[in-house]
């Protein structure tokens, strides 16, 4: 009947609306960045589909434990679904990164939406995505479980891609990376390879590098995350692939009839087959020359992806180890030497400056000039020290293969680096009024055993009780970057940073610097507008700039500095737009490109830039790198004028703010 009410002469109620995310949506733009990676060939081709359109009755995680392991779709992203087996491992790290609570399909308050949290630089970030996934047909086409009905690992990976700007930034990386990324602690790489690097070339040799042995992990078996990368087609086992990342899940100790204890490692590629064949491959020839019982039972343990090999076939055939430190129920670091807690950490940020605090290696007579930190142990200890550095975007046009890491960055053209080659000296003092040109001098307590191109490095020591003075540094003088320094001991300590005189000012010959500051905020909903990859973007701040002056080299230096302490800093930068000259208040377009640019954006107090502007109008952005981030902060500008010249109020204006943007990521 036409018009017949509901229920008891109520309306019926309407179906609730589900979550669709307008920073993520489920489009091309979510997919590919500059369309330079072998994804693009899937333009065009990709549907996006929720869970319950998938299969009648999706869960998050199964109750089976094999069922729940990744399995690699057409993305090459391996290295994240390596680390991500370390999730499997630990529900505390699960219950982190997955918060609890969230309604599920089928369950009452679902809308369609998930909550995801990545350790970001210092802090947890948390990443909502609607659970619209990529699909071909009514698969799933990248990462999923071998459950077709559960999809914890297709929705952390699209949380992952949101971080990260796209799915496209997923192919090709490397697994310490998304490790540190999904616990928030620590992982090392050893390379099973000649290096030949940088420094060894520069006459700096390698000294007191630990040699991986997997018997050293034995204090953490089972706790630990271990992978393998191949960055080159193996002789013996092309099956392989080049650029890969595989998992190793188990190692045992076996005794071959009338041989030596050998020991066998349990291998899951991430593309769910038995790429191996070896003499260890199932029905090879090896297991015969063990215990029947025994070799039942080993083979009886691998699942779909899995294989054994021998540590010595392991050690020929890959290239890279990497192993991700545990973290303990109670949220600690476990050393991966001793298995040790280490309840006590610090973390402090920096940055190298030119000319300032940019000295360079220890070759460098500039060295002395490089961030410095006081590092007190109240009683011997386990220390772990930690360099990490803020990145920015590789070019994807360089990026290698259906598989994980990066091509090793020894081979790696300029263009390819995102990193600079970062390294770490430990010295111990006597006070903290110690002579420094002394201490210099003396060969460090502890130190990295080389300057390499990672987001991090880390050095492991027994030290005593007392100061010790530690100098993050590049290998080079001059360049630019801002760095997270983070200390975890098993013994109380204190970290903090040296005191230093400011930069040197601005000087010319040609002319004089002219300084203004502006004073502004980042409001919710009002001028917290995000970086440039939400739309949102332009709500920021705008600072008028006008530059009156040209020549050959810097003519305007600018600093953005926010006022919060230490543990509350924003990742903050600003950008540079050229606008119409005489406007009010001048805005730049949806898509306009910025003429200077301070990114990646840093968790530091202060992020600067010294560049050459033509003449002309121009607005500043500052930004935080997500929306809706309050802060107050500080724009200063220093421009290069002609002398005696009349300093025109047009200089540097007020800041507006403008509200009137929506929040859709842009690509």
């Amino acid at each position: 009947m036409a018009g017949t009410p509901g229920l008891q002469g109520l309306p019926m109620e309407r179906p609730r609306e589900l979550f669709a995310d307008p920073e993520f949506p489920a489009d091309d733009s979510s997919l590919f960045s500059d369309g330079t990676s072998p994804l693009v060939r899937f333009r065009g081709a990709v549907m996006w589909m929720r869970p319950q359109e998938i299969c009648q009755s999706p869960v998050l995680i199964p109750d089976d434990p094999e069922e729940s392991h990744a399995k690699q779709g057409l993305l090459g992203d391996c290295w994240f679904l390596c680390a991500c087996a370390i999730l499997l491992k630990n529900k505390h790290l699960m219950d982190k990164v997955f918060p609890l609570g969230q309604p599920l399909w089928g369950e009452h308050g679902y809308e369609g939406s998930f909550h995801f949290r990545f350790w970001q630089f210092g802090k947890w970030v948390d990443v909502q995505v609607d659970d619209r996934l990529p699909c071909i047909g009514t698969q799933l086409c990248f990462s999923r479980c071998y459950s077709p009905s559960a999809f914890w690992v297709a929705l952390l990976e699209k949380a992952y891609a949101k971080l990260n700007g796209s799915y496209e930034h997923l192919w090709a990386g490397q697994v310490a990376e998304a490790l540190v990324d999904l616990t928030g602690g620590l992982a090392e790489r050893w390379s099973l390879r000649k290096s030949g690097n940088e420094e060894e070339r520069h006459g700096e040799v390698e000294k007191g590098r630990r040699r991986f042995n997997i018997k050293h992990l034995q204090a953490v078996k089972g706790l630990c995350a271990v992978s393998g990368s191949v960055h080159s087609t193996p002789g013996g086992a092309s099956e392989l692939g080049q650029y890969h990342a595989m998992s190793l899940t188990e190692w045992v100790d076996v005794r071959p009839k009338e041989e030596e204890e050998v020991c066998l490692l349990r291998v899951r590629n991430p593309w769910g087959r038995r790429s191996w064949r070896g003499s260890w491959r199932e029905n090879g020839e090896r297991w015969k020359q063990l215990d029947p019982a025994c070799a039942l039972d080993l083979l009886g343990r691998t699942q779909e992806g899995e294989f054994w090999m021998e540590e010595t076939e392991f050690l020929e055939e890959f290239d890279e180890v990497t192993v991700g430190y545990p973290i303990s129920s109670q949220g600690y670091v476990q050393s991966i030497c001793t298995g040790r807690e280490l309840p006590h950490s610090h973390q402090v940020g920096g940055c190298w400056i030119k000319g300032h605090s940019s000295g360079g290696c220890r070759n460098s007579s500039s060295f002395t000039s490089n961030p410095k930190f006081w590092l007190q142990m109240s009683e011997p200890g386990e220390v772990l020290v930690s360099l990490l550095q803020h990145r920015s975007w590789r070019n994807t046009a360089h990026s290698q293969g259906p598989g994980s890491s990066y091509r090793p960055l020894g081979n790696s053209t300029e263009h390819d680096f995102q990193y600079q080659a970062i390294g770490l000296h430990i010295w111990k003092v006597k006070k903290e009024s110690s002579d420094l040109a002394r201490t210099l001098n003396r060969p460090p307590t502890v130190s990295t055993h080389c300057h390499a191109y990672e987001r991090e490095v880390v050095v492991q020591a027994q030290l005593s009780a007392g100061f010790y003075l530690v100098i993050p540094s590049t290998y080079f003088q001059g360049v630019e970057a801002s760095f997270l320094l983070r200390v975890f001991s098993s013994a109380p300590l204190t970290l903090s940073a040296m005191k230093t005189p400011p930069p040197p000012a601005l000087a010319s010959q040609d002319g004089e610097w002219e300084t203004h500051c502006s004073q502004g905020s980042w409001v919710l909903g009002a001028s917290a507008g995000g970086s440039r990859n939400f739309a949102s973007h332009r709500m920021n701040p705008h600072v008028p700039l006008t530059v009156s002056l040209r020549c050959s080299e810097p003519n305007v230096k600018i600093s953005l500095c926010q006022h919060c302490p230490p543990k509350a800093f924003l990742p903050i930068g600003f950008h540079v737009y050229k606008v119409p000259e005489g406007l009010a208040e001048p805005q730049i377009t949806q898509d306009q490109e910025p003429q200077a640019s301070c990114v990646p954006h840093c968790y530091a107090q202060e992020v600067s830039l010294q560049c050459y502007l033509s003449p002309g109008a121009y607005v500043i952005v500052p930004s935080t790198y997500h929306p809706d981030c309050k802060a107050d902060f500080t724009v200063t500008v220093a421009r290069k004028v002609l002398r005696k010249v009349v300093k025109s109020q047009e200089t540097l204006g007020h800041i507006v703010q403008e509200s009137s943007y929506s929040s859709v990521m842009q690509r």
